[in-house]
């Protein structure tokens, strides 16, 4: 396999990205007197502005009126509303006991809207592609109130919600408006998706490669693993199994289950580092928010390889024209 094929894979790059990144976290690799806290917020901040930029770039004009199409918008904003369920049990089942500054970072990842690549995953998995620009484009401008709102109305106390509003203006306001500028050039498939995955890895190792992992309880790391399983895996083939069975096509399904269980753990990382960095708790929460990393590659690498196989995929569009 060349190296460009490996470049834009995104499962070999996230596989990569993990297995780099827990080496230089257990091996004691991680440059953390360099990258401290502060630098490593405003990298991620930087990487992720730069990642919307492009991702929202290929979002066109057309279809996106909210209005025509209020099923499917309403559809959308339902699928992150239901994704943000279980990460806010945890953090509320956990937040009075001796963990409560560990899940913190559940609430990052409730806040935290699906990830901009559902729209470019859609179209490589034959899903609803109008359907996953148009929900991407209205979910982002609903989460410039919605991240600060969760944000506010479960760590208002400790917080400063300025902080977290300009946060999101840095990392999805200023994305927003520039991807606008950028749609009229063209970016090949293979640049973009090597830019994307370079990134993607570039925050893996920022974010996962940096936790401290061994001053956290294995019990703890065991429910947070548990929490994002049952975020990912849990809602994903839960989905995937209801619409089946009711009839829903293969275009509709893979869109709604790309939607309800891949965050955008980049926007979680950026505000959870921005935000709590100032009071010393950014450390603590990001556990939450790496494991959560590590169990959504995993998912990430199941879709990919079992659960939207080319095989699979190509069976049920053949028995969908029949």
């Amino acid at each position: 396999m060349s190296i460009v094929k490996l470049l834009t894979s995104s499962a070999f790059m996230m596989s990569l990205a993990l297995i780099v990144a827990l080496i230089t976290n257990f091996a004691g690799w991680f440059p953390s007197e360099t990258l401290d806290a502060n630098i490593r917020s405003n990298l991620t901040i930087i990487i992720l502005a730069a990642m919307l930029t492009v991702s929202l770039s290929r979002i066109p004009y057309k279809n996106l009126n909210p209005l025509a199409h209020k099923r499917s918008v309403a559809r959308a904003i339902a699928l992150i509303l239901i994704a943000s369920i279980i990460p806010l049990v945890g953090y509320y089942a956990l937040k009075d006991t001796e963990y409560g500054a560990q899940a913190m970072g559940l609430v990052f990842l409730a806040a935290t809207p699906f990830a901009a690549s559902v729209a470019p995953l859609s179209y490589i998995l034959r899903g609803d592609m109008e359907h996953a620009l148009r929900g991407t484009i209205v979910v982002y401008v609903i989460s410039l109130l919605w991240i600060p709102f969760i944000v506010w109305i479960t760590l208002g106390e400790i917080i400063d919600i300025k902080n977290v509003f300009i946060t999101v203006i840095e990392l999805i306001g200023v994305p927003l408006v520039l991807s606008r500028l950028l749609t009229r050039f063209e970016i090949s498939r293979d640049i973009m998706a090597t830019f994307l995955n370079c990134c993607i890895f570039t925050t893996v190792w920022l974010s996962v490669g940096s936790t401290n992992f061994a001053g956290s309880s294995a019990f703890i790391f065991l429910v947070f693993a548990i929490i994002a399983a049952l975020r990912s895996f849990g809602l994903g083939c839960g989905l995937e199994v209801a619409e089946k069975r009711i009839g829903i096509p293969w275009a509709q399904r893979v869109t709604d289950i790309l939607m309800v269980s891949y965050k955008n753990k980049g926007i979680a990382i950026a505000t959870c580092m921005a935000v709590l960095g100032p009071t010393g708790l950014a450390p603590l929460a990001m556990v939450a928010i790496a494991t959560s990393v590590i169990v959504e590659i995993s998912w990430v690498i199941f879709m990919d390889s079992i659960l939207f196989s080319k095989k699979r995929m190509m069976k049920e569009l053949e028995s969908e024209a029949c």
